[in-house]
């Protein structure tokens, strides 16, 4: 059996490029919406906190050191969306924070709604890290079980090309 040599083409970069892309239009569509979200959507939107060009207020980032999902629904304003990123104003324990996220540092997008995911390869991987917010356990136990997801017929959509360690 012979081995599959490496491509020289990166090919997961590029989808995994090319997807976050779908992120950024469909918030943009929302944007071009008047900033609210229509019928039932709502998004899950887990990134990494310490990647390059994320910006969360340093007690959000103290609470989630590695990553964090957020809430796109009801209560969230000033939704901004850029080529590279978003900003969005929400709401942590009564107190208004921005947030900028880049979409390189996206690891999942989930649409509960229509039962629609996306899930990304981490930026940077450590095995070791095992901090987690149990506050904030219920989302993101609730957007993995939607992304791990292998039902028939399900639109959720993961890349993976074994990248190797």
């Amino acid at each position: 059996m012979t081995e599959t040599p490496d491509s020289l083409i990166p090919y997961d970069e590029i989808v995994q490029e090319a997807l976050r892309a779908v992120v950024g239009r469909v918030l943009g569509q929302v944007v071009a919406g008047g900033g609210t979200l229509p019928g039932n959507h709502h998004f899950y939107i887990t990134f990494k906190t310490g990647a390059p060009g994320v910006s969360v207020p340093t007690e959000l980032k103290a609470r989630f050191p590695d990553e964090m999902t957020i809430v796109l629904q009801n209560k969230f304003w000033d939704l901004i969306v850029r080529e590279d990123a978003f900003s969005v104003g929400l709401s942590f324990n009564q107190l208004p924070a921005k947030l900028e996220v880049p979409f390189s540092a996206i690891t999942a997008f989930v649409d509960p709604a229509v039962d629609f995911g996306l899930q990304f390869q981490a930026m940077a991987v450590d095995d070791d890290d095992n901090d987690h917010d149990p506050d904030n356990d219920g989302a993101e136990r609730d957007a993995a079980s939607r992304i791990t997801s292998s039902e028939e017929g399900s639109n959720v959509v993961s890349v993976d090309f074994g990248k190797k360690k």
